[in-house]
């Protein structure tokens, strides 16, 4: 497969899972937050387009119960509960759901909430944290390594000296230390702020690292020299000279950070530090699992953790794309 062959199926991956998260609403039967407690812990729903009677079927469908055994036609492009596309577009538009009982594709949990459901809608929280505190870690990274690059100094000395002991320090262990030590009863909305912030304000030392040695090299170059000769000012320098040069660096650390800082947020919700409920997030979907009757009963529960896989291996494809084009 060619370079640009494989740029372009990264591409489509990522913008095909990210295009699923974003539209949840209508990929979604239902509403993450609908409870059935007459359903709790229901296994995946098994679906079937042949039977014995009547042959194969156009729609599949599925049976409610082993000794009834209703058939239940899935029925496309259906008007379900409400929800808002990209946050503020009404909408009640479902890409599946049934006229009868309802169909639980992974299952449900302990409230009778579809599984299915709260995954997707769950990675919209987890995806944001994961963007969101990559974006304040790579902006603290570009600000604190391009200053510690272009000024040297004592600033440069100081800079790298704390940038170390950020990256001495286990990073989980800080992100725990830090979120404990902020108030843990929040609204799931104010959580997700905190969350997002403690994230983003801990990863910087590494990106910091990489700008500072960027522009070092940089600000040495002869076009950089000619320019200052002719009496550009440092902000104009940094601005069209040597900021430019550190794009490639910080994608590839973006394509990195992505996945790690959305594996933090699960880490932080499924330790109850994270998301509280009802907001659903790929970690406190987890969070069941520390009961043993679920972590032995319930196999379905793991499947939230396999949502990051996918994500996963197109973030770390992307990221290996990128640095073969910077060693082009």
């Amino acid at each position: 497969m060619s370079a640009r062959s494989r740029w372009i199926a990264c591409l489509l991956f990522l913008g095909a899972l990210h295009f699923v998260v974003l539209c949840a609403g209508f990929f979604a039967p239902y509403d993450a937050t609908a409870q059935n407690r007459d359903l709790i812990y229901a296994p995946p729903t098994q679906l079937h387009i042949f039977d014995a009677t009547h042959g194969i079927h156009l729609r599949p469908f599925f049976l409610t119960t082993a000794t009834d055994q209703q058939r239940v036609s899935l029925l496309f492009l259906v008007s379900g509960s409400p929800y808002r596309i990209l946050g503020f577009l009404p909408s009640r538009l479902h890409l599946f759901g049934t006229d009868g009982p309802p169909i639980f594709l992974l299952g449900s949990d302990g409230y009778g909430r579809d599984l299915f459901s709260r995954i997707l809608v769950g990675g919209q929280t987890s995806l944001l944290a994961g963007l969101a505190g990559t974006a304040i870690t790579l902006s603290l990274g570009l600000l604190l390594g391009a200053a510690a690059g272009f000024w040297s100094g004592w600033t440069d000395t100081l800079l790298m000296r704390l940038a170390e002991l950020f990256m001495a320090l286990p990073w989980i262990y800080l992100l725990f230390a830090l979120r404990a030590f902020l108030p843990l009863a929040l609204p799931p909305i104010s959580a997700l702020l905190l969350v997002i912030s403690v994230i983003g304000f801990v990863g910087w030392a590494r990106p910091a690292r990489l700008v500072r040695s960027v522009v070092l090299s940089a600000k040495e170059c002869d076009f950089v020299r000619a320019a200052r000769g002719f009496g550009a000012s440092n902000s104009y320098l940094l601005r069209r000279h040597i900021l430019p040069q550190t794009w490639s660096a910080l994608l590839t650390q973006a394509a990195i950070l992505i996945p790690q800082f959305v594996l933090a947020e699960m880490t932080l919700s499924f330790l109850g530090l994270g998301i509280p409920e009802p907001m659903p997030s790929w970690g406190n979907l987890l969070a069941s699992l520390q009961q043993y009757s679920v972590l032995a009963s319930y196999w379905w529960m793991y499947v939230p953790a396999l949502a990051l896989v996918p994500f996963f291996v197109g973030y770390l494809a992307l990221a290996s794309l990128l640095q073969q084009r910077e060693r082009a």
